[in-house]
């Protein structure tokens, strides 16, 4: 596959889930699966990415055992959430940014009253 494009990746992301997901739960794999997702959802402008256990597995050179684990930790920690249509569909997994909520609102700081 060729260079196509450049994707911003939130600071975030880099700074604080690589460490918390990797070092503090031991799970390499589950982020590795959230990055893929959250790539493909940053393409497609935010809107659910459809992918199957075994796309998953091939996109990461993970097993699908592990790929089932690590959305199985991403959904627990609220990263992503998923839906399928019936029980054999592909499922559509919705890459979740908490933390953009979070910035929007930001507290005034408090003024000094003049007494």
């Amino acid at each position: 596959m060729r260079f196509r494009e450049t994707i911003s990746v939130d600071d975030y992301v880099l700074d604080v889930l690589m460490r918390d997901i990797v070092g503090h739960d031991r799970q390499p794999a589950a982020y590795l699966v959230y990055l893929y997702l959250y790539g493909q959802a940053a393409r497609a402008k935010w809107k659910p990415v459809a992918a199957s256990l075994r796309t998953l597995a091939e996109a990461t050179g993970l097993s699908k055992s592990a790929v089932q684990t690590a959305l199985g930790r991403l959904r627990r920690r609220e990263l992503i959430e998923t839906a399928s249509d019936h029980a054999t569909a592909i499922p559509k997994h919705c890459v979740l940014r908490h933390w953009r909520s979070a910035l929007a609102f930001k507290p005034r700081p408090h003024r000094k009253s003049k007494t």
